[in-house]
C-alpha cells in the first residue's frame, strides 16, 4: 500500500508539473496581429463624491479597420467596472455634473456632422442629446453650480459639407499649415456659456484671437483662460493667462506678461491664485522645459516653483488645502508623481521608480487618481494612496495573458566625448545566455521626448522576433536636464548620432550585440536620425526610416515647423549654411551603403512625403537596394489598424532578410 501511495503521489506530482509546463509552455511571443487586441484608456474623471472614475476606453474595431471609443466605470475600490456605452459612433470628454447625478460626454451619434453633448442620467435611462453645434466643439466644463457649461468652439469659415467641389482654400497666415488639421485659415476658438435648463447660448469673447483651456474659479463668478494676443501669434510662442468675470460682455483681463509661453491655468480652492505651467524661455526654441509656477489671481508677481528642478514639469494639481501643487516630472526613464510646496518651493517625491505616470486627477479624500504604465503593462488606471499604488482597472489582462514579452533593464554608455547616454535594452525572452543577438538601434522621435519605463509595444515587437533592441536617450531628449536637451540646437544628426554609435559600441563591447548584424531604425525625428546614422557609417546592415527628413532646406514652407525653422535655422537666404550642414544624409547619400526601407503617411504635413521620397530617390539612383511604402490617407501618426499591423510586418521582414539571412 505504501508503494502505491508512493506511486499515485509521484503520478500526481508528474501530472500536476506537466499540467504547470503545459500552461507555461502557451504563452507565445508578440505578433503584429496583436495590434487589433491592444487597447488604450485615456480621460479619467473622479466623481464628486469620489465613489466612481469615468474614462474612455478606445479598442479596434476589426470589421471596421478602425477604434472606436466607449465610456466605462470602475468603483474607487477596484471591484466594479461597468460599460456604460457600446455606441459604434464614439464617445469622449466624459465629465460629471458637480452634484454627481450627470455624466456628460461628447459624441457624433447618429451620422451628425459635427459633435454634440449628450447627458446621461446616473439613475438610468438613455442618453439625451443637449447642444446643436453649428461649429466644431473643442472643450467643455461645467460651472459649479451645475447650471451652465464653458464650451471652447473653433468658429469654422465654411460648414457646408453637401458641395460636390470644394470651396479654394484661402489662407493668409504666417503658419498655414498643421498635421491632421491640414490648411489653416482664421478659425479662432472662442468661449460661450450655454444653460442647460434654457438650451441658450450666449458668447463671452469674440475677434480675431483664440482662447483656449477655460476653467471656472471654484465659486464660479470668474473664468481664466489661455490666450495671444500679440499682433500675429503665428509668429512666436507667446500665451497668457486671461481671467474674465462668467457673464457677457466682460472685459478680460491679462494676469501674466511672460512674452514666453503661459498655460494650463488652475484655480486654487480659495480662488486667490492661479497656478500655471510656464515656458523656459520668452524666445521661441524647440528645447524648452515647462516650469511649474502660480500668480495671484487679483494680479502681482508670478513665482516659478521649479525654476531650479531643470526637469519638465506638467499635469499640476492643487492639493485640498491649497498649501501645495501635485505635478507629474520626466526624469531619466521615469515619469514620477511630486509635490510643490507653495511657499518654499520645497519638492517631495509622492511616488517614483521604474514606471513612468501619465495622468493625474484629485480624489476628494485627499488621495489621488493616475494612470501608469511599466515595462511589462500598458497604462491601466490606479489609486495614489499614502505614495503607494493601488491598481483599479485590468483592461489589459486579456492582452497580457497569452503573451510571453520581452526582458527590459538599463543601461548606461559613454559617448566618445565622454557624455553618460542613459538606454534601456530589451531582450527576447528565450535568448540563449552569453550568445551574441542581432541588435536593432530603434530611436525615439520628438527629439524632445525620452524613452522611458512605460510598455513599449514597438520595442517589445521587435525584441519577440529575435533581436535585442535598444532604447537611446540621446542628446536632444528630455529628462536630464536643459543643457542636454538644448545641446543639439542648429546641429542635428551630429551629437545625436555620437550618442546612438556610443550605445551600440558599448553593448558590442559588453557581448550583447552582434557587430556583424546590426539595424537602425526610426519614425519622426527618429527617421531623421536613421538617415544621419547610415550617411555617417556603414556599418549598419539594415535600416528602416520612417516619416523623417533629411535636406532641411526643402521643408521651409512645406512643413508646420516655420517657427522652429526660422528660429534655429533662421532664413534660407540668410543661413544657407546652417541647412546645408544639417541635409548632410542627402548632400552625401553617396556614402550610404545600408538596405533601407522608407515609410510615411500619403497627408502628413508634419513630416511631409516629400522628405522620405527624396531619401528614397537618391538610394534608388545610387543602386543601394531601398523600398518606399506610402500608407494612404494616413498623417503624421498611422491610425488605421491594418497600417500599423502591416507597419510591423515590413519591420520585421526587412531586418530579417539582413540580419537573419
Amino acid at each position: 500500500m505504501r508503494n502505491l501511495s508512493l506511486f499515485l503521489s509521484l503520478s500526481l506530482f508528474l501530472g500536476l508539473s506537466t499540467q504547470l509546463t503545459a500552461q507555461q509552455t502557451t504563452k507565445r511571443k508578440l505578433q503584429p496581429s496583436d495590434v487589433y487586441r491592444l487597447k488604450s484608456l485615456s480621460n479619467p474623471q473622479v466623481s464628486p463624491e469620489g465613489k466612481w472614475v469615468a474614462y474612455v476606453v478606445s479598442s479596434v474595431d476589426t470589421a471596421k479597420n478602425k477604434r472606436n471609443a466607449d465610456l466605462w466605470m470602475v468603483s474607487w475600490d477596484g471591484k466594479e467596472t461597468i460599460q456604460l456605452t457600446h455606441s459604434p459612433d464614439g464617445e469622449s470628454q466624459p465629465r460629471w455634473s458637480p452634484d454627481g447625478k450627470y455624466l456628460s460626454f461628447v459624441s457624433s451619434r447618429g451620422d451628425l456632422d459635427q459633435s454634440q453633448i449628450w447627458l446621461m442620467d446616473r439613475r438610468g435611462g438613455e442618453a439625451r442629446k443637449i447642444t446643436d453645434f453649428k461649429h466644431e466643439l473643442q472643450a467643455y466644463t461645467w460651472s459649479p453650480d451645475g447650471k451652465k457649461l464653458l464650451l471652447e468652439v473653433k468658429q469654422l469659415v465654411d460648414t457646408t459639407t453637401n458641395k460636390k467641389v470644394p470651396d479654394p482654400i484661402v489662407t493668409d497666415r504666417f503658419k498655414f499649415k498643421q498635421d491632421v488639421e491640414g490648411y489653416l485659415r482664421r478659425e479662432p476658438i472662442h468661449l460661450y456659456l450655454f444653460d442647460i435648463a434654457t438650451k441658450k447660448m450666449d458668447s463671452l469673447t469674440t475677434g480675431p484671437y483664440s482662447e483656449t483651456g477655460a476653467v471656472w474659479s471654484p465659486d464660479g463668478s470668474q473664468i481664466a483662460f489661455v490666450s495671444n494676443r500679440t499682433e500675429d501669434p503665428d509668429r512666436n510662442v507667446n500665451s497668457d493667462i486671461w481671467v474674465m468675470d462668467a457673464k457677457p460682455g466682460a472685459t478680460p483681463r491679462k494676469l501674466t506678461t511672460w512674452t514666453g509661453s503661459d498655460s494650463q491655468p488652475r484655480w486654487s480652492p480659495d480662488g486667490k491664485q492661479i497656478a500655471y505651467i510656464r515656458s523656459s524661455s520668452e524666445a521661441y526654441t524647440m528645447y524648452g522645459q515647462p516650469h511649474l509656477a502660480i500668480v495671484p489671481a487679483a494680479g502681482g508677481t508670478p513665482k516659478v516653483l521649479s525654476q531650479t528642478l531643470d526637469r519638465d514639469v506638467a499635469n499640476h494639481r492643487w492639493t485640498a488645502d491649497g498649501q501645495a501643487l501635485v505635478a507629474l516630472v520626466d526624469d531619466d526613464r521615469q515619469s514620477y508623481v511630486a509635490q510643490f510646496d507653495i511657499k518654499s518651493g520645497k519638492m517631495t517625491k509622492l511616488a517614483s521608480g521604474e514606471r513612468a505616470f501619465n495622468n493625474l486627477e484629485k480624489h476628494s479624500n485627499g488621495n489621488w487618481l493616475t494612470a501608469m504604465s511599466e515595462p511589462h503593462l500598458p497604462a491601466e488606471l490606479f489609486a495614489l494612496e499614502g505614495g503607494k499604488t493601488r491598481r483599479l482597472t485590468h483592461h489589459h489582462d486579456e492582452f497580457l495573458a497569452p503573451l510571453q514579452l520581452s526582458k527590459v533593464e538599463a543601461f548606461t554608455s559613454k559617448s566618445k566625448d565622454g557624455t553618460q547616454v542613459s538606454s534601456l535594452l530589451f531582450l527576447p525572452n528565450d535568448a540563449p545566455a552569453g550568445k551574441k543577438l542581432p541588435l536593432i538601434l530603434f530611436i525615439h522621435g520628438g527629439p524632445v521626448a525620452q524613452d522611458d519605463y512605460g510598455f513599449d509595444l514597438s520595442r517589445q515587437m521587435l525584441a519577440a522576433a529575435g533581436y535585442a533592441v535598444a532604447a537611446v536617450n540621446y542628446r536632444g531628449s528630455n529628462g536630464r536636464g536643459q543643457a542636454y536637451t538644448g545641446a543639439i540646437s542648429a546641429d542635428w544628426g551630429n551629437l545625436e548620432v555620437m550618442d546612438l554609435l556610443g550605445a551600440v559600441d558599448y553593448l558590442v563591447e559588453k557581448g550583447i550585440a552582434d557587430p556583424e548584424r546590426l539595424g537602425v531604425g526610426g519614425w519622426s525625428y527618429g527617421g531623421i536620425l536613421t538617415n544621419a546614422v547610415i550617411a555617417t557609417t556603414t556599418r549598419f546592415k539594415a535600416a528602416a526610416s520612417g516619416a523623417g527628413v533629411s535636406f532641411q532646406l526643402s521643408m521651409y514652407g512645406v512643413d508646420q515647423y516655420i517657427l522652429q525653422n526660422e528660429n534655429e535655422l533662421g532664413r534660407p537666404w540668410e543661413s544657407i549654411d546652417k541647412y546645408l550642414k544639417i541635409g548632410f544624409p542627402l548632400l552625401h547619400a553617396d556614402r550610404i551603403k545600408t538596405p533601407t526601407l522608407y515609410m510615411v503617411g500619403e497627408k502628413d504635413f508634419n513630416v511631409p512625403a516629400v522628405g522620405t521620397e527624396q531619401m528614397y530617390q537618391a538610394l534608388k539612383s545610387l543602386g543601394v537596394p531601398t523600398q518606399l511604402v506610402i500608407y494612404p490617407n494616413q498623417f503624421h501618426g498611422l491610425t488605421v489598424p491594418s497600417y500599423q499591423k502591416d507597419r510591423f510586418e515590413r519591420y520585421i521582414d526587412w531586418f530579417g532578410k539582413y540580419l537573419k539571412p
